[in-house]
């Protein structure tokens, strides 16, 4: 039997309890953003730029400051295999960064990854 992606890492990564963590939250959160900073007062440009953009699509946005927590930015660096902030992963897929988001923002991709995500929106409560 298969097993889903999110199980092969959550076993890949138990023994790193922050990498876990991480595939925990990208797992639980269909908009996850790890940061420097909060969506409320991103600390970079990169950050406010990536949580501008997404702002734009009403979408629940789940963020972790990276900057409170150095192992966390390198459990998350582990577990994307991606060397700069912010890291942004959709419905559980990374992404990547803040030109990543703009381009596909730009293009009107990003609008179809978050339409399944805008439209659930208050309907799993």
């Amino acid at each position: 039997m298969a097993r889903s992606l999110s199980q092969m890492m959550l076993k890949r990564f138990a023994a790193y309890p922050l990498a876990r963590s991480s595939a925990i939250d990208v797992k639980e959160n269909p908009v996850m953003i790890y940061m420097k900073g909060v969506p409320d007062l991103p600390r970079c440009g990169f950050s406010s730029l990536a949580v501008r953009v997404l702002k734009e699509y009403n979408a629940p946005i789940s963020a972790r400051n990276i900057l409170e927590d150095p192992e966390l930015k390198n459990a998350v660096k582990a577990f994307s295999h991606w060397p700069t902030f912010p890291q942004i992963f959709i419905n559980g897929e990374f992404i990547g960064g803040s030109d990543i988001i703009l381009n596909m923002h730009q293009s009107g991709e990003l609008k179809e990854k978050l339409n399944t995500i805008v439209n659930n929106q208050g309907k799993e409560e």
